[in-house]
């Protein structure tokens, strides 16, 4: 076992688990105030859920055995006859390897929470979550990142998630939004803009693990993935605040998180395959991409996605993983077998990752579809209208975000008992 190796992944897994209270604080602070809480804990709790399941059952879902590959069998529940100390190519451990895998599927239902805020049911999204991960995530994950998955036999390279989560995620968001329908009272004023810039810099810094650990060894393929993962978030949000400066005349500072979050997207399924300029032109793109699909089309789209899970996550990532199959070499990774388009290696990689990218989405929609229709026949999918004008952190939780949401008493009704405080206010 490789010590050096082993630690890397320790500390890579910590650092995908900090995206989640980082999501947690990105979401929270855009939403308004009275779906605070709500929000923040629909984003949270998936850190016990998703742990227990991936113990349970997930693990054995994604990388046991293989049922026509597309997804694995439950021979290894509860982590059972798996040698968790069986050492993998790179050094590494199986055991370290769930453990870092497990941490995947913690942040990509987390993601589009953004979707669905302010009206879903809690009991129902908790429910969603579980039966989503059975029979949506696990095999995506066994797709891709298995040996015997259909489309890793295909030759799709996915280096830390473009179709597993990204697309995934957002494809997941769009649907459910759909399915919810929009909000009775659209609210844009965000509760706590500072929140929103700590959860986009957890996000950042957490995005080191999860690109740079994917090389699951401490090489030069990881420190590529680093320096690809910085430049492509840079250069989206750069490019983010120009486009705003140009269109509306001013910066926001939710637009420029937004930048960075598409240009960390965008890049995830090339970090470990590209050069820093092919790093460089995903990044750009992704927020073109992205910011037009969220300015323009989506208003016409009318689907109601308000903090973007789908415009962000899902865009960036369709972008990204087709840009792999334009900027991707074996200069980089000696695991490109075939280089991208830009690279002088035809169109075969190309035409595999699209390909990929259009599977997902079709797989996506079709599982989110099934599960939600199902699901609504035993559990209602939205909160009723008096909840949703309460808010759901009264309504579902019964907490505040700050007392400043509470009821407030009006002293004009309780005179005798404030004449003595008030007294100093009457003119002499």
């Amino acid at each position: 076992m490789s010590a050096v190796n082993t630690s890397f992944l320790i500390l890579s897994s910590i650092l995908v688990l900090f995206m989640t209270p980082g999501l947690a604080f990105f979401y929270g602070g855009l939403v308004s105030r009275r779906n605070v809480v709500n929000t923040m804990l629909s984003v949270f709790f998936i850190c016990g859920l998703a742990i227990v399941l991936w113990f349970a059952c997930g693990y054995s879902l994604a990388f046991s055995g293989d049922l026509g590959g597309v997804i694995g069998n439950l021979k290894a529940v509860f982590f059972h006859g798996v040698a968790l100390n069986h050492v993998m190519d790179t050094g590494i451990t199986t055991g370290v390897y769930s453990l870092f895998q497990m941490m995947f599927a913690i942040i990509t239902p987390a993601l589009f929470i953004g979707a669905v805020v302010g009206r879903i049911n809690f009991r129902f999204l908790v429910w969603f979550i579980i039966i989503w991960s059975l029979f949506i995530y696990y095999p995506m994950v066994h797709l891709v990142w298995s040996a015997d998955g259909w489309l890793a036999k295909l030759g799709t390279l996915d280096f830390a998630g473009g179709t597993v989560v990204h697309i995934n995620a957002g494809v997941t968001a769009l649907m459910l939004s759909i399915w919810l329908g929009p909000r009775t009272k659209r609210e844009s004023q965000h509760y706590n803009l500072p929140w929103v810039l700590l959860g986009t810099t957890i996000l950042w810094i957490g995005w080191y693990g999860f690109n740079a650990g994917s090389a699951l060894a401490v090489n030069s393929v990881a420190l590529q993935a680093v320096f690809t993962t910085t430049i492509a978030a840079a250069t989206s949000m750069v490019a983010w605040m120009i486009i705003e400066v140009y269109l509306k005349k001013r910066v926001t500072l939710v637009g420029t998180c937004t930048g960075t979050l598409c240009g960390l997207v965008g890049i995830t399924p090339a970090a470990g395959y590209v050069t820093l300029a092919g790093a460089f032109w995903i990044g750009m793109i992704a927020t073109i991409v992205s910011y037009v699909f969220v300015e323009y089309a989506k208003p016409k789209l009318k689907f109601d996605d308000p903090l973007d899970a789908f415009g962000c996550h899902g865009m960036s990532g369709i972008w990204g993983s087709i840009a792999t199959g334009l900027f991707a070499t074996h200069h980089v990774n000696s695991a490109v077998t075939t280089d991208g388009l830009f690279y002088g290696g035809g169109s075969h990689l190309l035409m595999v990752q699209i390909i990929a990218t259009i599977a997902t989405m079709v797989f996506v929609c079709l599982g989110v579809s099934i599960v939600t229709w199902i699901l609504k026949q035993f559990i209602p999918m939205r909160v009723t209208k008096k909840d949703e004008y309460l808010g759901l952190d009264i309504a579902e939780h019964g907490e505040m975000v700050d007392d400043n949401q509470g009821p407030r008493r009006d002293i004009s009704q309780h005179p005798d008992e404030f004449r003595g405080q008030l007294s100093w206010l009457k003119r002499p």
